[in-house]
């Protein structure tokens, strides 16, 4: 499909928060209403968490999740009960009927009997993602799939515990060593084999550089690009990624737009190195860009204290300047556009905007 494409997307991830978050008032309680205001503010693709190793388990029973956290706005701070198989054909289906394309991803979520711990070899984990296929093409939604990245922010052993016990390797394993980029070859080789038509690849979110890195099985690259991973801002705000207490965004409210303003055009900079590096890799490698999670602060929300103004200017600057190079084939404005995020979600101007001008840019061509 990214092949096909006659102009740059603008892009969304919905995560495994389209699914998990349907409570009343945690924004998509009504798939149809969120997707009718998704495409009013001009996007026409969404990524979202497929639950492959669970529908491979058990489609149709009720599973239930465990929170990956209580300090974010992405899925439940609490324990869920979701059914995958019924439920992803219906919410694919309603993007079709909207010309709303989806690309298909996983966070591997944790569930009551950690099923994703079942996943030995990358053929057992080609294996459930076909499973997710065989249920989209029962259905004629295949033709629907933007694309299928095979695991978020591969090989962070939070998104993919499973990875180290099936090498029999310790610690946060490097995507670029022989063993992971084996892991990664195989497992497409076999998933292309059963649906050749699609296109596919592991997300990433560091080792954006592409050094010592062979993406050569791979039809797209999908890093995640924020001013925090090219610099020390979160170091000195100090943010730690805080699952379960709120110390990180006491830290936030306290340091995270003042240390921004005091200058600007220092962060500013750090994002536009970043946008440069994997513009670079992309051309090194003739692979176009797509990326979903982007720009300015990792995580935020509506919160007392925090203000979206300065995490938009961030997410405007990095989406025109992402859009300038080229080499994005679909682009996202942030990581939080989504109706949760309701300080980010009812600017409808700002997202116009943006989308707009990731329209007007150029298609990728080769190296």
């Amino acid at each position: 499909m990214i092949r096909k494409l006659e102009r740059p997307l603008a892009i969304t991830m919905w995560d495994f928060s389209w699914l998990e978050r349907r409570w009343p008032g945690a924004g998509y309680e009504s798939w149809e209403e969120a997707l009718d205001a998704l495409q009013c503010r001009g996007y026409d693709a969404v990524r979202i968490d497929a639950y492959p190793h669970l529908l491979a388990a058990d489609g149709d029973r009720d599973w239930e999740l465990l929170p990956g956290w209580t300090t974010q706005q992405w899925g439940s701070p609490a324990r869920v009960t979701v059914r995958i198989r019924e439920n992803l054909v219906r919410f694919v289906s309603l993007c079709k009927e909207r010309g709303l394309l989806v690309s298909l991803s996983t966070w591997f979520r944790q569930d009551a009997d950690d099923v994703r711990l079942r996943i030995t070899s990358p053929e057992g984990h080609a294996a459930a993602w076909k499973a997710v296929l065989d249920a989209l093409a029962r259905h004629g939604l295949l033709d629907a799939i933007l694309f299928v990245d095979l695991c978020n922010e591969f090989s962070q052993s939070f998104w993919a515990p499973f990875l180290g016990p099936a090498l029999g390797m310790t610690g946060e394993l490097a995507r670029s060593s022989p063993e992971v980029t084996d892991w990664m070859r195989r497992s497409i080789a076999d998933l292309r084999g059963a649906y050749p038509g699609l296109d596919y690849c592991y997300s990433f979110f560091d080792e954006l550089d592409g050094k010592g890195q062979d993406v050569s099985f791979m039809d797209l690259l999908e890093p995640h690009v924020w001013f925090t991973s090219f610099s020390d801002f979160y170091a000195r705000v100090p943010y730690a990624y805080e699952k379960f207490d709120l110390t990180g965004y006491d830290h936030l409210v306290r340091n995270g737009e003042r240390l921004y303003r005091e200058d600007p055009a220092h962060w500013q900079a750090a994002l536009a190195r970043g946008i440069a590096t994997v513009a670079d890799w992309s051309r090194a490698t003739g692979k176009p860009l797509v990326t979903t999670e982007c720009w300015g602060v990792v995580d935020f929300k509506d919160w007392p204290g925090l203000d979206w103004g300065w995490v938009k200017e961030l997410c405007e600057l990095g989406t025109l300047s992402a859009s300038a190079t080229g080499r994005w084939a679909a682009l996202a404005t942030s990581n939080f556009c989504g109706p949760q995020f309701v300080g980010m979600w009812r600017d409808v101007a700002w997202h116009r905007r943006l989308t707009d001008a990731i329209h007007r840019g150029a298609l990728p061509g080769g190296g």
